[in-house]
């Protein structure tokens, strides 16, 4: 018994980086947009003052809808939020600003 409660306390606590990811909208900029496969390359911004110039901004590539990649262009600057779901980011609201 304590070791199925030992494997259930690890499985939740496996699944709280995603739930918070989830619940908590990012800023980027678009750099590329994917049709055919279905995939958006979203720059985040980097938060806080230091290394404000940018150098620390990654580049994540996420899948998202149809919809959600005819929404955007590249260059625009988008505030998104991003689901996990089997080790796959989804897009699933993005918003130009």
């Amino acid at each position: 018994m304590k070791l199925a409660k030992l494997i259930l306390a690890g499985a939740m606590l496996a699944t709280a980086p995603s739930i918070a990811l989830a619940q908590e909208p990012s800023t980027g900029t678009v750099r590329m947009i994917n049709r055919l496969s279905g995939t958006i390359a979203i720059q985040q911004t980097q938060n806080g003052t230091v290394g404000a110039n940018g150098g620390g901004a990654t580049e994540q590539q996420f899948n998202a809808p149809a919809a959600i990649l005819d929404s955007v262009h590249a260059g625009d600057r988008v505030t998104f939020t991003v689901s996990e779901n089997g080790g796959r980011k989804t897009v699933t609201k993005i918003e130009r600003q």
